[in-house]
């Protein structure tokens, strides 16, 4: 069972990565090209802005989440690292909490943004309803409540980084 889990967080984690990369990628993009017409062609176009807005929204709860799983995010560990073993593993379970209800409250919050707002369109986009652009706020918080749930029960997953830098070193 936990064997399962752990392969779907894997799949999970990697779809995160290819979204928020994706994401990223489309903006470094996006971007040049609103500089190439507003400054070569003298005509900006209108959508370059909105849509790297959008997509840094993408970036940042997508992509969060599985910066989240390798524990790649900023944190300040000094003081906690300086416990002694029990202490540090119940401060572990209590920041695992903690980062858990703000997952439930990027999901509950996200998804009544995203229903709020779904019958409004965005003037660049008049096909594209506004909740559509919500979407990542709840499904970042999901992915982030699952690899949360991951780390309290499985421990931290093994960092692909690292091992592959083990294999490769023989």
């Amino acid at each position: 069972m936990a064997g399962s889990y752990r392969r779907a967080m894997d799949y999970l984690y990697l779809a995160c990565v290819i979204t928020g990369s994706a994401a990223l990628i489309l903006i470094s993009a996006v971007i040049p090209w609103a500089v190439f017409t507003r400054y070569v062609l003298n005509s900006a176009a209108s959508w370059p802005e909105p849509l790297a807005v959008l997509l840094t929204i993408v970036v940042t709860f997508i992509g969060a989440a599985a910066g989240y799983r390798l524990n790649l995010h900023m944190n300040v560990a000094y003081f906690a690292n300086k416990l002694p073993a029990p202490l540090r593993n119940l401060t572990d379970l209590v920041v695992q909490l903690l980062m858990g209800l703000i997952a439930l409250f990027m999901i509950i919050w996200g998804a009544r943004l995203v229903e709020v707002t779904w019958y409004n369109t965005i003037a660049d986009f008049p096909s594209l309803s506004v909740g559509v652009t919500y979407l990542p706020i709840p499904i970042g918080g999901a992915c982030l409540l699952l690899f949360i749930i991951e780390r309290i029960f499985l421990g931290a997953p093994p960092d692909p980084i690292a091992s592959h830098r083990d294999v490769s070193s023989d």
